[in-house]
């Protein structure tokens, strides 16, 4: 059985409308360039149908990664004006002299390059809990920097 976690209302649908798109579009799109690629003869050396193949392979492989992801998540609904960092939540902290803003979410939405983490990352997992005016040192693989929440939105 896999573990739950955790996802937002947003998260959620576009988890939804990826595995929807990926059952109804692309599914058909990949058993038609797999139809063809048969057309064009022997398939033992047809770079086209083993591509086709592999491809089929990516969408079938995240399908079952998407349903059991919606399966075996829990939605989290944000609560405005609690005042205290959670799932959902967007974050300012400022760490020494700079300003930096997270929006933690469970793992399967994080965007680490857009400052949405997951809530199982070190920074994400060291902030969960926090209030305004609360600092927190977080150690990472590569640094340890103290955090200062100066915002929760």
């Amino acid at each position: 059985m896999a573990e739950k976690s955790y996802l937002t209302q947003a998260g959620y649908k576009n988890l939804k409308t990826e595995l929807t798109h990926l059952k109804k579009s692309a599914r058909t799109a990949v058993a038609e360039k797999i139809r063809e690629a048969r057309d064009m003869g022997d398939v033992l050396e047809n770079s086209v149908y083993d591509s086709a193949l592999e491809e089929q392979g990516y969408i079938e492989g995240r399908i079952g990664e998407l349903e059991e992801i919606l399966t075996n998540s829990e939605i989290v609904k944000k609560i405005k004006g609690t005042g205290i960092v959670e799932i959902g939540s967007t974050v300012v902290v400022e760490i020494g002299s700079k300003k930096e803003t997270f929006t933690i979410v469970g793992s399967a939405e994080a965007d680490p390059i857009k400052s949405i983490i997951s809530n199982e990352s070190p920074v994400g997992k060291a902030l969960l809990g926090l209030k305004v005016g609360d600092t927190v040192e977080v150690k990472t693989p590569v640094f340890t920097a103290k955090y200062k929440v100066v915002q929760i939105k």
